[in-house]
Parts: structure tokens; sequence; C-alpha cells
């Protein structure tokens, strides 16, 4: 039987998510890859436990996480019900709904019908009587926003859900999203947009602003696109990696000599701040107190204690980051 560690808040930091009482962790787990029926089912509780040991108290899915989808959500129901059925009130739970999940009209994007849908399934997959955080995984082109965010609003008030999110929304769409659901009663709780040291679109396109205007949290996605901004590309493209095998996240093309040569220049920079390149890479996305909270995967309990790490250093001077910005403007 699974103990909790008795010290698993010491370390973490938390933040506020927003302007509502919810703190995440500096760092949450994503359920994206590796958890499934192609994973050693103890490995996968391993890496759960693990993090939560180590204050990890987020565990971030969508309703297509797997492979096959749905997959992810299935292994987290049984880890649940085996490791964390007395902790159930120290965690919080997300997952998503908007990518294609079943044949036919109504098994994708925003409509009323499919979002409550396929939150009734998550819960189902889940072993769970609600979620922490709903989320609008994408948004619909020919769903009235109103209908997307009514369903959103809808879980709120059917007790299925405590918090409403949104995914992969431009800074006009949160807006109006927002707007919505302040309309309806259930505030926007938090936007979880792709954003990394090499994306740095919400910068640029003027979601950061948007959100810190709206006081809504963020949690980024990718924030070491997709292996990239590790150790792992240093030297050119590993056999077994995943640009190797042309995966539709990140292709060989992806990985020029240009980009090798900027990852180790940042390499030689997070190392004279005693990091990986992954530990900086994270630490960079959660600077300034910006982004709530980011998100990493993990093949193994070790590889998510090392991305852990990063917390014992999110300061970055003016000159790192002058220095950062630089090498990436190459």
């Amino acid at each position: 039987m699974y103990t909790a560690h008795p010290d698993r808040y010491a370390d973490m930091p938390y933040r506020r998510t927003g302007r509502s009482g919810l703190k995440l962790p500096a760092l949450s787990l994503g359920l994206w890859h590796n958890f499934g029926p192609d994973r050693p089912v103890e490995t996968q509780r391993a890496i759960l436990r693990r993090a939560f040991d180590l204050g990890v108290t987020h565990f971030d899915l969508a309703n297509n996480y797997g492979p096959p989808p749905g997959a992810a959500e299935s292994a987290l129901g049984e880890a649940l019900k085996a490791d964390f059925t007395p902790y159930r009130d120290e965690l919080v739970i997300s997952t998503k709904a908007g990518y294609l999940m079943w044949p036919g009209p109504y098994g994708e994007w925003g409509s009323r019908k499919y979002l409550l849908s396929s939150l009734d399934q998550s819960l189902k997959r889940m072993g769970l009587e609600y979620v922490d955080i709903f989320y609008s995984h994408r948004p619909d082109p020919e769903t009235p926003l109103e209908e997307t965010m009514g369903a959103l609003h809808s879980a709120v008030q059917q007790g299925k859900a405590l918090y409403a999110g949104v995914s992969n929304y431009s800074p006009e769409q949160t807006r109006e999203a927002a707007r919505i659901l302040a309309d309806l009663g259930t505030p926007l709780l938090i936007h979880q947009p792709r954003y990394s040291m090499l994306d740095r679109r919400p910068e640029s396109e003027g979601l950061l602003d948007t959100l810190d205007e709206l006081r809504v949290g963020s949690i980024a996605y990718s924030p070491l696109e997709q292996g990239l901004l590790t150790a792992r590309y240093l030297d050119g493209i590993p056999e077994d990696s995943r640009a190797a095998s042309d995966s539709p996240f990140l292709n060989s093309d992806a990985v020029t000599e240009e980009l090798v040569g900027r990852l180790r220049t940042l390499n030689e920079i997070a190392a004279s701040r005693g990091q990986s390149l992954a530990q900086m890479a994270l630490a960079w996305v959660l600077r300034e107190g910006r982004v709530t909270s980011a998100l990493v995967g993990a093949s193994s309990p070790e590889q998510l204690a090392d991305s852990v790490s990063a917390i014992r250093n999110l300061h970055f001077g003016a000159d790192e980051l002058a220095r950062i910005d630089e090498v990436l403007k190459r």
C-alpha cells in the first residue's frame, strides 16, 4: 500500500491561479504520452507516486490522450484507485475535450453535446465524481462560443467540474470566452497555451498580456518543445528519438544545424547556472511569475525528479535573460 511522503510539500512552490483561490504547483505532470497499454503499468504508477511525493499535486489529461484515445484517463483511474484514494482532496485533476474521440458529427470540436458527453466518459474512465478543471481543448470555428462556454458553465453547475479552462485559444477568443463565462457566473480560471523558449507566441501575440489583464492563470504545455530543449539533440538526432521517427509533433527537418548550434549555446548558459538545459528551459518558462505552472511529461520516475529539480533555481539575472534572448534571435 502506497503511503505519500510526509515532506511532499516542503520544497515545491505553489502559485495562485489568476484571481482564484486555487494554487497549482510550479510543475505539473502531463499524461499526454507514456500512459497507456503500451507502457508497463508499474512504471506509470511509479511516476505518479514519485510526482506526488515531490509535491506535484496536479495531473493533467485530455480525453484523447493515450494512445489509444482514453487510455491515459483509464490508466490514471486505475492508479487513483490503487494508490491515491486517501489523497483525492490533495490532488488537482484536469481533463479536456475538443479533439476527435469517436466517429460522426458529435465526436469532436465544441458543441454542448460533445463536451458534456465527453466529460461523462472521462469521469467514468477515471472513476471520479468530478474533475477539478475541465477545458475546451480548442476553439470550434463553427459552434458559437456562447454554446461552448455554456457547456463549461453547465459542467461546473452540475458539480462535474470545479473550474473552467480553455486551451489553444487566441487572445481575442480568450477575452470573449472570459466575458461570456463571467456573464454566466463561472469565471475563466486558466488558459493552457503552448509556450517555450523556442515558441514564444504567447508573448508576441499578446496572450500573456491578455491573461494578466483578465487575471486568468496559465499553464504552459510543451515547455521542452517535444524534447528539443533537452540534452537529447545536442549532437544531432539520436536514432531512438522522437525526431528520428518523424513524429507528427517533431520531425527530423526541424533539427537543423543552426538549431543544434543554438541548443549547444543554451546548454552552456544552463551549465553556468548549475542546471541542465531542460531544467533551465522549465525555469525560463516560469520566470517572472507570469506562468502559473509548466507541464512536464516523464517516461520514468527519475526523469520526473530531474525535471522537478528545476525549482531549485527559478531566478534569472538580467544578463542571463539578455544572453538567452540573443541566442534565440539568431
